[in-house]
């Protein structure tokens, strides 16, 4: 085996990534559909409407499973700081400790007590009550996300610090929080999660009208408008049924739609932010080899991480990077084979262990990671628009392809968030804590001498196997899970459908199966 592939640093990056991007999976669907899920509660609280008492049961079953396995896996991610990144730990550790305390004390407690006087509050709780502790707990996952974002971003964009003894010191709690990277960041995935919760309604509620139209329950008239029927052989297959699926598709176009406008004008911001705070990292993602003021909308070459010569532009766009770097179209922007003489005068051209720095990302990560990024997330909306048009009469198409691209369709704002995060953390090598060079630019860690110095690539081994043998097993649960209870639809969460809904103050106990006990 080639030596490199023994390098504990290599392995520890590849553990870290692949729990990382794993987890991402799941936490944006758990921060995209809260909002959602809220909306429908508050709606069925001021009008005592079935169907919105249908969408909250039914999505919020989904919600629960997600959120379960969002905290199995995102358990690991803080343990593997000090177990592979103990140097990293002891760097970061006077900043990090504020806002991951404020993460877990204020908002995952606030987060997990609400979720669970919201399960178990059904029947048993007030109406207006059991809907304000469902939006607690949903603006807990949403604060939670802001603490995480925030310590992620003092990595990209170090501020609130002095370097004391060759180690920074939080001296500015309020700019480690209100960190311009982070605030931007936070937007971007908000919003972006928010794209992947409006497709994940699409896409199931397209199945579920498809179903509808498949098996005769729904037709459409001469005038091309549903005609909506009922089933009552099939328990919960009734006109309320088809508001349910009809009504959740629609919110989930817009909200994807909408949603998509603003991580377009979030990542702009970003952009703008890069250029500044990590120039290489834009510069490899434009494959701008040199200063230029183009836009690359497709290059190819065998790309050469030392001075990016091969790398043979196919299709540019005149004065577009200057813009999403200055907002203007004529100023120059440095290019690779000019930043890294201005990199390794600051910075070095040696680590501390004695080994080279190579101060640009990988080149094909950074670029198509970035495309991948913007084109999927393109496509997400264009699918909802598209849902929009042709839901206008009131169902979905006879087309087995039509639903079965929706439903693959829930796939493309997640695919899109994970390029996102692998261009951004990918982007930032070969500093695990990139300088800040409006401010002091001593402060920076390299990711080749953040580990942990006496773990062994042998160990580093074992526990990623282990942990990918483990995330894989959790995937197919929860993949097994969602589909049994998507296919079984709205009476899959309602046990007793057919029965009035009650969810006031009441001396009788309610029946097990009225609460998403199986959650906890």
């Amino acid at each position: 085996m080639h030596h490199e592939a023994l390098d504990p640093v290599l392995i520890a990056r590849w553990q870290f990534g692949i729990t990382t991007v794993y987890h991402f999976w799941i936490v944006p669907l758990t921060i995209g559909l809260g909002p959602i899920l809220a909306y429908f509660q508050i709606r069925w609280h001021r009008t005592g409407d079935a169907r919105f008492y249908r969408a909250v049961k039914f999505w919020g079953k989904l919600y629960l499973i997600n959120f379960i396995m969002g905290v199995a896996t995102g358990i690991v991610q803080e343990f593997q700081f000090g177990l592979s990144w103990s140097q990293y730990s002891r760097f970061v550790g006077n900043i990090f400790g504020a806002p991951l305390a404020m993460e877990a004390l204020l908002a995952f407690f606030l987060e997990s007590t609400f979720l669970g006087l919201w399960i178990f509050g059904w029947g048993r709780l007030p109406k207006a009550l059991h809907t304000a502790t469902l939006c607690i707990a949903v603006a807990g996952s949403i604060i939670s996300a802001y603490f995480i974002i925030v310590a992620n971003s003092w990595m990209q964009h170090p501020v609130g610090v002095v370097l004391e003894h060759g180690q920074p010191v939080m001296t500015d709690i309020w700019a480690v929080l209100g960190n311009n990277t982070a605030i931007w960041s936070f937007l971007h995935t908000l919003l972006g999660s928010m794209m992947v919760g409006g497709m994940f309604l699409l896409g199931i509620s397209w199945y579920q009208l498809w179903q509808r139209r498949k098996d005769g329950i729904d037709t459409v008239g001469p005038d091309k408008r549903v005609v909506v029927g009922e089933d009552p052989a099939i328990p919960g297959r009734d006109a309320a049924d088809h508001r349910v699926w009809l009504g959740s598709l629609r919110v989930g176009a817009w909200v994807a739609l909408v949603a998509f406008v603003f991580v377009f004008l979030t990542g702009d911001q970003q952009g703008k932010l890069m250029f500044v705070q990590q120039p290489m990292k834009m510069a490899a993602a434009e494959a701008a080899c040199d200063t230029t003021t183009d836009f690359s909308v497709l290059s190819f070459g065998a790309w050469d991480a030392e001075s990016c010569h091969t790398v043979h532009d196919v299709i540019t766009v005149p004065g577009v990077l200057s813009f999403l770097a200055n907002g203007n179209f004529d100023t120059p922007v440095k290019g690779v084979n000019q930043l890294i003489p201005i990199y390794e005068q600051k910075y070095g051209t040696t680590a501390p262990d004695g080994s080279a720095i190579n101060y640009v990302p990988l080149m094909p990560v950074t670029y198509w990671g970035f495309r991948v990024m913007i084109t999927l997330g393109g496509i997400s909306a264009f699918a909802a628009l598209v849902a929009l048009w042709i839901t206008r009469k009131g169902t979905v198409p006879q087309s087995k392809g039509l639903m079965r691209l929706a439903l693959v369709g829930i796939l493309a704002p997640l695919a899109a968030n994970s390029a996102g995060w692998v261009f951004t953390e990918m982007g930032r090598q070969p500093f695990v804590v990139a300088p800040n060079p409006t401010g002091n630019d001593k402060i920076f860690l390299l990711t080749q001498v953040a580990n942990s110095p006496n773990v062994t690539a042998g160990e580093l081994i074992f526990s990623i196997s282990s942990l990918g043998g483990l995330y894989l097993v959790l995937m197919i649960i929860e993949v097994w899970l969602l589909t049994k209870y998507t296919r079984g639809g709205v009476a899959s969460a309602i046990p007793e459908l057919g029965k009035e809904p009650d969810d006031t103050d009441s001396s009788g106990t309610p029946s097990p199966d009225d609460v998403l006990a199986f959650a906890y």
